[in-house]
């Protein structure tokens, strides 16, 4: 008759460790017959300081001519190339506040890179390239709250 295994099989726990580590998971379970095995483990995230505010710009003068370019926003978000964000939430373009951002226009970028953080639900959300290519624009400021398919940068 098989004997019946009464330790916790650690090797399989730093396995599952590993694979968290490796892919960037928070959580894994495991189970198998009357034995289950969780392992999870907790992320840091920056610490951001709070959206500074700003005061509303002076109104222009009457002499100024009334012909408006298109707003960045209205461009990137008709462009096919655009990131749009996947949930509402604030957007930060660095890891930590005074850091350097995750890009600037110009740069290169390769697909799965993080190009931004949205911060949703107290969770620090890092959003990846859909593509390698080029960032032509960046449509949100760092700080800004964004809503759910809004354009936030695009990529060529």
């Amino acid at each position: 008759m098989a004997e019946k295994k009464t330790g916790i099989d650690q090797a399989l726990i730093r396995d599952l460790a590993n694979i968290l580590n490796e892919t960037d998971l928070t959580e894994i379970e495991v189970e198998q017959d009357d034995l289950r095995i969780r392992v999870s483990r907790t992320i840091t995230a920056p610490a951001y300081a709070p959206m500074p505010t700003y005061a509303a710009p002076a109104a222009p003068a009457a002499s100024a001519p009334a012909v408006a370019a298109p707003a960045a926003t209205e461009v990137g978000r008709n462009n096919k190339n655009a990131l749009t964000a996947p949930m509402v939430g604030t957007a930060y373009l660095a890891p930590a506040p005074g850091s350097r951002p995750f890009i600037e226009v110009g740069a290169q970028v390769k697909e799965g890179q993080t190009v931004l953080i949205i911060e949703a639900m107290k969770t620090m959300n890092q959003i990846p390239a859909p593509r390698s290519g080029k960032v032509v624009e960046i449509l949100v400021e760092d700080g800004a709250p964004v809503e759910y398919g809004e354009a936030l940068v695009v990529i060529e």
